[in-house]
């Protein structure tokens, strides 16, 4: 069974990222190696600091979705319900480099 994650990535400075993806460890290469530009790669953005998973894609876009309308207090709120020093889980997620015809966008 395919699993979904809606995940918050950081920087240095504390910017929040929230995304999802069914592939955590691919994404996570991807933002590491600044693939397919966007916010991540400007802000440098690669630091994992809070994922959840589920077997339903729907409710992880639905998620997702939500969390992007909450107010950033909120989503700190949320992070630190997990990890009150914002650990960086992105070890956690440490794959080769995957296909590249793979890449999500």
């Amino acid at each position: 069974m395919a699993q979904y994650y809606v995940y918050f990535l950081t920087n240095h400075m504390g910017t929040l990222y929230t995304g999802v993806t069914n592939n955590l460890e691919r994404r996570m290469y991807e933002h590491r190696e600044g693939l397919g530009g966007g916010f991540t790669k400007k802000y440098n953005i690669s630091k994992l600091v809070y994922y959840v998973a589920t077997n339903d894609v729907q409710s992880a876009i639905a998620r997702e979705k939500q969390i992007k309308g909450w107010r950033r207090s909120r989503k700190v709120d949320l992070i630190e319900s997990a990890s009150p020093s914002w650990l960086d889980h992105s070890a956690d997620c440490s794959a080769p480099p995957p296909d590249p015809s793979l890449r999500s966008g």
